[in-house]
């Protein structure tokens, strides 16, 4: 098996598990599959592990010389920090709540889209964020719940997947599978 995870340097790993536990603690919030919490319940991991975490990962990354991925955590950064400190509370309307998360849905289809040569795992997790903002928006627009719990149920894969690839980095897990043949096809890597 293939060891060899894409992005494996410490800023990835910490910025992808960052990633992942800020977006499974969002995405089991918003499947209401846990009584008595919601997503807001997690704006305080949002604001600190999203947003702070994120956007420190993402400016040690540009300063390391690598700007696809300080430009990837820094800007999800500051969109945990937005969310977490303000949009994602109660004061804010459904609509301006909807607005808010397509419009940060562009931005996770262009990380998706600048990720193409970065394997599964980077083009995979803000693959699935965007689909999860753009149902969350969508849903929050037409105040339609089955949308947003859908969005929920896939920003909680997305944290799942984001902190495999993490854990995958740092306890030295495969994330390559062999074909039958006896090559090694990435499955995410």
């Amino acid at each position: 098996m293939n060891n060899e995870v894409a992005a494996g340097n410490t800023t990835s790993t910490l910025g992808h598990l960052a990633l992942g536990l800020t977006l499974l603690a969002f995405g089991l919030g918003g499947t209401g599959v846990i009584d008595n919490v919601a997503a807001g319940d997690a704006a305080g991991l949002a604001t600190w592990v999203g947003g702070v975490t994120l956007f420190l990962v993402g400016l040690l990354a540009l300063r390391a010389g690598d700007k696809g991925e300080g430009t990837a955590y820094a800007a999800l950064g500051a969109f945990w920090f937005t969310w977490g400190t303000g949009a994602g509370g109660a004061d804010a309307s459904a609509d301006a709540m909807g607005l808010f998360l397509l419009l940060w849905a562009l931005l996770a289809l262009t990380l998706t889209m600048a990720a193409a040569g970065s394997g599964l795992f980077g083009q995979g997790v803000y693959g699935l964020l965007f689909v999860a903002l753009l149902l969350l928006g969508i849903g929050a627009l037409a105040d339609n719940g089955g949308l947003g719990k859908a969005g929920g149920w896939v920003a909680a894969v997305a944290g799942l997947v984001a902190w495999y690839g993490a854990t995958a980095a740092v306890a030295g897990w495969p994330t390559a599978l062999r074909r039958a043949a006896g090559g090694s096809a990435p499955a995410a890597g």
